[in-house]
């Protein structure tokens, strides 16, 4: 079997130094907010190029944090609006509805599947106050167009980056293109733990310490709170195995972009819609870098394709089967109706796409394919 994602071997390549992090932690006697975690955000920061690192519990809760701080800077309140794209995961969506915020659902470009920027415009009403764009499979969502639109109307910029770690745009990397922006490093991201943790970026210093004041129970001082905060903090052990792996991720992300390139250049089956490198609506003096998170194929027997491939021992993931307006949590969006992200979440696959994937491996899915009719 081809697995979609062998998180045993990828960890494997680490193992000496995992265990000689974790070994570090425990010896340390040290486990919430020490030494670990500020080496990790200081060298994440620096790799991003962000001024300020907030170490969070997961994904999920760096996006809640970041609105959550803005709407205690007054820069928000409950009822305001956020653009995000229809078809992401619903974890963009749980942030915002948690912080008694709106989402309000802008349909993606059917060739990059990230947010199609020229339709944010249309939906922005005067209680919009910012746009969430998300990474999707690794790819960035940004233009010039996008900057030129949030200054426009005032609009906060905020990246969901849990997918797209040492993605680039005109040389910036993502995560420090917005105004914050939220990380994953849930086991399966480009840069993954070995559990949940999460991390918020910014070069604005008073969200970045109201962030870490919320995500510390609203104290900046122990046993004074400040604030109605919650408890996300990024641990002392999942912080060391992040620095461990941080240091490898440009070479992961590098190999991907290999695989990638054989899987686009060896497909030739005439049904399988291939994914597009770079958003068709970019401008061509504008660079961005995948880093393909994951590599999504679309087709019309989706899921007569999927079985195929198990029974050929390949497996396969779909990300997502429902878009979030259809899932029961999000009932009072189930009226509403989106053609472009129907049509991706009814024929999107996900193919095994790895830093311990074999260029063997991936000759044969590419030859499973191109047989499948």
């Amino acid at each position: 079997m081809i697995k979609f994602l062998d998180l045993q071997k990828i960890n494997a390549q680490y193992a000496d130094e995992l265990k000689k992090a974790a070994s570090e932690v425990i010896d340390s006697g040290w486990f919430l907010m020490g030494g670990k975690l500020t080496s990790f955000e200081n060298k994440l920061a620096n790799y991003v190029g962000a001024s300020h690192v907030i170490g969070v519990a997961n994904g999920l809760d760096a996006l809640r944090l970041i609105l959550k701080a803005y709407i205690d800077l007054g820069v928000m309140s409950a009822g305001d609006e956020v653009i995000v794209p229809a078809n992401t995961y619903i974890a963009s969506l749980l942030a915002i509805s948690d912080n008694h915020l709106k989402p309000v659902l802008v349909e993606p470009n059917s060739a990059s599947y990230n947010l199609d920027i020229d339709l944010i415009e249309k939906s922005i009403t005067p209680k919009t106050k910012a746009i969430m764009v998300v990474h999707l499979y690794g790819q960035v969502c940004w233009s010039k167009d996008l900057e030129v639109l949030a200054k426009k109307h005032n609009l906060k910029i905020i990246e969901d980056n849990a997918q797209a770690i040492g993605a680039e745009w005109n040389g910036i990397k993502t995560g420090n293109l917005g105004d914050a922006a939220g990380f994953s490093f849930y086991p399966g991201k480009n840069l993954g733990a070995l559990g949940d943790a999460g991390a918020v970026t910014t070069n604005d210093k008073a969200l970045a310490e109201q962030v870490r004041a919320l995500g510390n129970y609203g104290s900046k001082q122990k046993y004074v709170n400040e604030f109605l905060g919650l408890n996300s903090r990024l641990d002392e052990i999942q912080a060391a195995f992040l620095e461990v792996k941080l240091n490898n991720i440009d070479a992961e992300n590098q190999y991907r972009r290999k695989l990638a390139a054989t899987y686009l250049n060896g497909i030739t089956n005439p049904d399988i819609q291939l994914p597009v490198p770079n958003n068709a609506s970019f401008q061509p003096e504008e660079n961005t870098e995948h880093v393909w998170h994951l590599f999504v194929i679309r087709h019309k027997r989706r899921n007569e394709l999927q079985e195929y491939l198990t029974q050929n021992g390949i497996q396969t993931l779909i990300h997502y089967p429902i878009p979030p307006n259809k899932q029961l949590a999000y009932q009072e969006l189930n009226h509403l109706d989106f053609p472009i992200t129907n049509d991706i979440h009814e024929t999107v696959l996900s193919l095994p796409i790895s830093p311990v994937l074999t260029e063997a491996e991936v000759a044969t899915v590419i030859d499973a394919l191109n047989r499948f009719n």
